[in-house]
């Protein structure tokens, strides 16, 4: 499944991204397209499992963005394209991961979304 945020939130500094939730891979994988050029880029992914007991419930284990992408903002947007799917899916999360902790005490919007 392939999305694309088209009224981009502020969170989301750069332009043409596209989450693609890889779940052969189980990944939620985030690219950035050049419309010029035709290209994609790999930028980083957050790494999941779905929860055994709760299949509604994806447990975020890691955030990782290419070290060339690193202090650019990537990881925030790439954390808010997930989080909004989540949301427009109805779906809950669990988090495993330090990055996704530090963006909800940021971002504190998207605590609803918790799994209890």
């Amino acid at each position: 499944m392939t999305t694309s945020l088209g009224g981009q939130p502020e969170k989301i500094a750069h332009k043409h991204l596209r989450l693609v939730d890889a779940t052969a891979k189980d990944r939620f994988e985030l690219y950035q397209d050049d419309p010029d050029s035709a290209e994609t880029v790999f930028i980083g992914f957050i790494g999941y499992r779905l929860d055994e007991d709760a299949p509604n419930v994806y447990v975020l284990q890691h955030t990782i963005v290419a070290e060339e992408f690193g202090r650019q903002g990537y990881a925030r947007a790439l954390t808010t394209l997930v989080l909004e799917q989540l949301k427009k899916q109805e779906q809950k999360f669990d988090n495993h991961c330090s990055y996704i902790e530090d963006y909800l005490d940021r971002y504190p919007e998207y605590l609803g979304l918790r799994a209890e």
